[in-house]
């Protein structure tokens, strides 16, 4: 085995021989429930999302160019070609800003490698657990390779969902595709070459169009390598490669270290808020305030948020669609006081509401060093001269994975069944978690998607 320095020489090729050795059977019990929870998480957020505009116009023009039908569009009977159903699934999954979430990166992975990953294994005709250990492999490398980078990476702009995701996305798509580590090696570099996304884009269409670009680069990039398409197998630590041309921080010795618990799947966070994960704090912490001193809306004269200054992306002043809501902490803190139900879709398109614009108008934001992503400060100053304050942070997972699971199921119906009826929701739920615990599984993904159509 070739030794990589803190130099990072020899990177590329240890991350993937790391990938290409996770083996379902040899997974904890906690990582493939973890694993099926963001499964769960995700075909939830993609069926809820696949009507949104964006998705809307993505799918039109992949519907209008044609191609093979190869693999499932979700929420619908239609297939499509590998890469086109990645792209398309990818930026449904998306829309609503509402999946999963790893601050390592910091980005969000599944919405990047479940739909490379998903439409392969459709086509391949694999198995669920086959899917479980090539998520894995791809997502524990997305997180791996974060820590590579960051903070240079998403300091400098780049959304990591869209550039890191597509590397998560492309290594998992070799283990199922069972390439060899030159081959791996190359469809790493081949996704590195293409990996975009900007940070400058949020509020806007082109973030979920991130995740589905990063997951169609993911798949295209190992079909192609199996191919026998080839580029440098050393594209991450190289000069002018992936790392120093996007950021100048090369932590090759984090990218190799244990993270807590064995896997960095074990630290995704889900979103039970359906908006942009810097805002979540804001909304915890004026939820607490609101429990505890319950304030009229009238009472408050002024709300005063301190936040990080990486929360910026969060920060649209003036919204006026649900999109730019969702990356609002202004709207956010107006929708919290007024204790509107912020997991609810149709929550954020009441921005425009005379209640929510005139707390809105109530709400001062300043962004300070130091403080993260998922860190706030609220303070109610009342009209009668007091003052109250509460500190939230929601950078940490659930501590109980079972409870955790439950969540995401009843997030899960909350999306779905509204649209296919709760007993096929409910039957989607029990399918997957037989399949996921199950090792030796050979089920198809062919009826799971067969129930998903609206």
């Amino acid at each position: 085995m070739e030794t990589t320095r803190r130099d990072g020489a020899g990177l590329t090729r240890e991350l993937v021989r790391r990938a290409l050795a996770v083996r379902h059977e040899d997974l904890p019990g906690t990582v493939r429930q973890v694993a099926r929870d963001c499964l769960v998480d995700w075909l939830g957020c993609t069926h809820a999302g696949e009507q949104e505009p964006a998705c809307r116009i993505v799918r039109a023009s992949v519907l209008e160019e044609g191609g093979a039908a190869q693999a499932t569009l979700i929420g619908s009977p239609l297939k499509v070609g590998v890469s086109q159903a990645a792209l398309v699934n990818g930026t449904a999954s998306h829309a609503l800003d509402y999946d999963d979430v790893n601050l390592v990166l910091p980005g969000h992975v599944s919405v990047a490698v479940i739909p490379a990953l998903l439409a392969l294994a459709e086509y391949r005709q694999a198995s669920l657990s086959e899917f479980v250990a090539a998520f894995v492999a791809g997502y524990e490398t997305a997180c791996r390779i974060g820590a590579l980078v960051e903070p240079a990476h998403y300091a400098n702009g780049f959304h990591a969902t869209a550039t890191l995701g597509s590397l998560g996305a492309a290594v998992a798509c070799a283990h199922l595709l069972k390439l060899s580590e030159s081959e791996a090696c190359h469809a790493v570099g081949v996704a590195a070459t293409q990996a975009a996304g900007l940070k400058a884009m949020f509020g806007s269409m082109a973030k979920p169009l991130h995740a589905g670009m990063a997951a169609q680069t993911g798949v295209r990039s190992a079909l192609w390598a199996q191919k026998g398409f080839t580029s440098r197998p050393d594209a991450l630590e190289c000069a002018q490669g992936f790392v120093l041309a996007h950021g100048q921080d090369m932590h090759a010795h984090h990218a190799l270290a244990e993270p807590a618990g064995g896997h960095h799947l074990l630290n995704n966070i889900f979103k039970f808020h359906a908006a942009c994960f810097s805002t979540h704090a804001t909304i915890e912490a004026l939820r607490e305030l609101r429990r505890e001193h319950a304030p009229s809306p009238d009472q408050v004269q002024r709300i005063q948020v301190t936040a990080g200054t990486p929360c910026a992306i969060c920060n649209i002043p003036s919204p006026t669609t649900g999109l730019e809501a969702k990356f609002s902490l202004r709207a956010a803190s107006a929708f919290a006081l007024l204790d509107m139900d912020t997991s609810r879709l149709d929550t954020w398109d009441r921005v425009t509401e005379d209640a929510v614009q005139a707390t809105l108008e109530r709400v001062r934001v300043e962004l300070v060093p130091g403080m993260g992503l998922s860190e706030s400060v609220v303070a109610l100053h009342l009209a009668d001269g007091r003052s109250f304050e509460r500190a939230a942070s929601v950078g940490s997972p659930m501590a109980d994975k079972a409870e955790q699971s439950r969540r995401v199921d009843r997030k899960f119906l909350a999306l779905v069944s509204p649209r296919i009826g709760y007993d096929r929701s409910l039957r989607i739920l029990d399918r997957l978690t037989a399949m996921v615990d199950d090792a030796s599984s050979s089920a198809s993904l062919t009826d799971l998607f067969l129930d998903c159509r609206a």
